[in-house]
C-alpha cells in the first residue's frame, strides 16, 4: 500500500494538532514546546514486548530507539476543564497537551482493537502470554497500563470473550473489548 499506514497516522496527528491548537496563536518557542510534547506522546507508545517473559512488563518504544528509555515528562493537575482566560502561558501548553493525549491515547487503541473483516473471529483471539494494553480513561500522558495475558475463557463458538491479565498492581479479569493487542507480537 506504498506507505498508507503511516501516513493515515501522519494525518490523524495533524487532525488532533489543528484541533487542539485551533485558532489560538503561539509563539515560535511555544508551538515548538507543543510539538515536543506531542512528540513525546506519540513515542511513549508501546511497539511490543522487550523480552518473552511473563513477568516482564516493560514493553519496546519509539523512544527506546531514539532516546534509549522510553519519554517521561512530569504529572501535572489537571487543566482540560479550565476556561482559556484563567490559564497562564504555561498553563494553556499544557492543556494543549492534555487535550491532544486524551484525543489521541482514544483513537490510537480504538485503532489497534479494530478486527480486519476478512479475519474470523478466532484468529484474531488472545492467547495467553499475549502482552496488552488495558483501556483505561483517566491516565495521566505517556503512561499506559499494560498486561501479560494470564488465562482465556473461551466461548461455546471457541471466541475469547474475557481474560485474567496480569498487571503491575495485581490480576485482574477483563472483558476483550477493554484489552488492546500490541502493535506486533
Amino acid at each position: 500500500n506504498f506507505g498508507g499506514i503511516w501516513e493515515r497516522g501522519i494525518r490523524s496527528v495533524k487532525d488532533h494538532i489543528k484541533r487542539v491548537i485551533g485558532q489560538t496563536l503561539l509563539t515560535y518557542e511555544e508551538f515548538f514546546t507543543v510539538l515536543a510534547c506531542i512528540e513525546a506522546c506519540l513515542n511513549s507508545r508501546p511497539i511490543t514486548s522487550l523480552g518473552n517473559d511473563p513477568n516482564d512488563l516493560l514493553p519496546l518504544t519509539p523512544g527506546h530507539f531514539l532516546i534509549g528509555e522510553p519519554p517521561a515528562l512530569i504529572i501535572e493537575p489537571d487543566y482540560t476543564e479550565i476556561k482559556l482566560n484563567r490559564l497562564s502561558r504555561y498553563q494553556l501548553i499544557e492543556q494543549m497537551r492534555q487535550h491532544f493525549w486524551r484525543r489521541w491515547h482514544k483513537e490510537y487503541l480504538t485503532t489497534l482493537q479494530q478486527i480486519p473483516k476478512w479475519q474470523k473471529a478466532t484468529d484474531t483471539n488472545l492467547e495467553t502470554g499475549a502482552m496488552v494494553i488495558v483501556k483505561e480513561d483517566n491516565l495521566p500522558p505517556l503512561q499506559w497500563k499494560l498486561g501479560r495475558v494470564q488465562e482465556t475463557f473461551p466461548g461455546t463458538d471457541d471466541v475469547v470473550r474475557v481474560v485474567n491479565v496480569k498487571t503491575a498492581s495485581g490480576v485482574f479479569k477483563r472483558p476483550v473489548n477493554k484489552l488492546c493487542k500490541l502493535p506486533i507480537n
